[in-house]
């Protein structure tokens, strides 16, 4: 299990290295980029921050959804399939995000910390969730929860510093 957490950490690391040319397939003629570009309220970075924040609340909550319904099917290793598209959707619309948000650097820097947020708040009831962990009965092994918990805080860091890094610092060269 933990090769599988580094090998996903060493992939994004490597999207995060790459991520100009990767932004630069998406395009300006993109239909979202265009759509997102002529709105008006998208310009405001701090109500682009706030769909931002939303829009990973959107994407982790039904990512949930999906692994609480196929935890019900004994089809096997479903679940890294639906995490491996999920970071894939998340990584494709920050870089949506990124292409279609014009401003300053400084109001790029407040829509991503602002958009990546949510990562943090996840982060910190994690840790919540792991300093307050107490055995449901005497003799209970709470190490395997203390395991997944850990994973959760691994995972929303490196969810936040990307998300955070993609729209806050990227900025395509034209």
């Amino acid at each position: 299990m933990s090769s599988i957490l580094l090998i996903g950490l060493i992939g994004v690391i490597l999207v995060m290295f790459l991520k100009n040319p990767i932004i630069s397939t998406l395009g300006d003629n993109n239909k979202v980029v265009r759509n997102l570009r002529s709105t008006k309220w998208f310009q405001n970075h701090w109500v682009t921050g706030i769909f931002l924040f939303f829009m990973n609340g959107v994407l982790f909550f039904s990512t949930c959804l999906i692994l609480f319904v196929f935890m019900h099917f004994m089809i096997p290793y479903i679940h890294l399939l639906v995490m491996f598209l999920a970071v894939i959707g998340s990584i494709f619309l920050w870089m949506l995000i990124n292409n279609a948000w014009q401003g300053t650097r400084r109001n790029r820097l407040k829509m991503g910390v602002v958009g990546s947020s949510f990562y943090i708040f996840l982060t910190i009831i994690f840790i919540y969730m792991f300093l307050s962990l107490k055995p449901s009965y005497p003799g209970e092994d709470t190490f395997m929860r203390a395991f997944g918990i850990l994973f959760a805080i691994i995972v929303t860091t490196a969810a936040f510093i990307t998300c955070f890094v993609i729209t806050g610092f990227s900025r395509r060269k034209i």
